[in-house]
């Protein structure tokens, strides 16, 4: 996922230089989309292993 995020980010860097407004709008949007969903899901890998008594690093 966090891979991703950072296609679309470049993307949208390269997509920006280039003269692309309008995808490299939409390419941020999704980047920002795709490393907030992955940041929620690595808290709550953090929160369930944390109470399941494993180490969480």
């Amino acid at each position: 996922m966090l891979g991703w995020a950072l296609v679309f980010a470049l993307m949208a860097l390269v997509a920006g230089f280039l003269g692309f407004a309008g995808l490299a709008g939409f390419a941020a949007t999704v980047a920002k989309i795709l490393f907030v969903i992955f940041l929620v899901l690595l808290v709550a890998t953090f929160v369930v292993r944390a109470f399941r008594g494993r180490s969480v690093l």
